[in-house]
């Protein structure tokens, strides 16, 4: 529950600030600022892949950098944790082994950390509503929190991922501008592949100089 109210504290805050600072003086980003986003996600995995047949959604963070190239370009870096809750928490083998010596453990939750190298295509940069469709790819580190607070790595090794997004941008006061995105998500790990979705909601900032 903590993980879902400090995601839910993210968006207020970033809806309320939007709100307060519509009305403020807007400073545009140029090429050559870098943009630093904080935000709040929501993850999804379909029933595909070892890891999305047994998890299912649950709440995450995200940290990006966005460099502003000229053509209306960009290249960034992804950083995101995301936690998915057990559609049916278990103990038997899938992307983990079974969990044998204690009959009341159980897999409750994955914990899926991500780093990964993304590039844009922004739309209408010398307007307040910024667009951009984005692709990417990287690497995913994947581990399972049982019920007793245990942490069980897969059998695989870590993954890796492409992606596929789009979003906007919405300048509110000078360089400041909510962050809303989505992206499909393809996780490759043990030779599956398992098919996720991320909306994020927050704060970017771009820095002068």
């Amino acid at each position: 529950m903590n993980r879902v109210r400090a995601m839910a504290v993210m968006i207020t805050v970033s809806l309320l600030v939007a709100t307060a600072a519509h009305a403020g003086t807007i400073v545009l980003p140029r090429a050559g600022q870098v943009g630093v986003s904080v935000q709040g996600q929501w993850g999804l995995l379909m029933k595909s892949g070892l890891v999305g047949e047994e998890f299912g959604n649950g709440p995450g963070m995200g940290v990006k950098l966005r460099y502003r190239m000229r053509y209306e370009r960009g290249v960034g870096l992804s950083f995101d944790t995301q936690s998915l809750d057990s559609r049916d928490p278990g103990r038997g083998e899938g992307a983990f082994l079974p969990i044998t010596d204690d009959s009341t453990l159980v897999r409750e939750r994955v914990v899926m950390n991500s780093a990964g190298f993304d590039l844009y295509q922004f739309f209408g940069t010398r307007t307040r509503t910024v667009k951009h469709l984005n692709a990417g790819m990287g690497i995913t580190q994947i581990s399972a929190r049982l019920s007793n607070g245990e942490v069980q790595y897969p059998l695989g090794a870590d993954g890796f991922y492409l992606s596929a997004g789009g979003g906007i941008e919405k300048f509110v006061y000078r360089s400041w501008a909510v962050d809303l995105n989505a992206r499909y998500q393809a996780v490759f790990h043990d030779s599956k592949i398992n098919h996720g979705v991320q909306v994020g909601l927050g704060m970017i900032f771009y820095a002068a100089y």
